[in-house]
């Protein structure tokens, strides 16, 4: 099972592949660049939904974590 997400609007510009490593670098979690699924994919990630629900809250906390560090949330 897959999610098909939108990248929030304000990493946009990196285009999915950076959002990708940014992820993978800060947040501790690999998705798919949808840029991979086609050229329309670009503003898109595919996220993997096999993991336990411990995995899954982790990479919840790390998701927000990196908001946070970047400014986009509050603490």
């Amino acid at each position: 099972m897959f999610v098909w997400a939108p990248i929030p609007e304000q990493y946009r510009h990196l285009g999915s592949l950076e959002f990708s490593k940014k992820l993978l670098d800060q947040a501790k979690m690999a998705v798919s660049p949808g840029v991979g699924f086609g050229e329309y994919g670009d503003d898109h990630v595919r996220f993997s939904l096999i993991e336990n629900e411990h995995r899954t809250r982790q990479a919840v906390r790390g998701i927000r974590d990196m908001f946070r560090d970047d400014g986009r949330i509050g603490a």
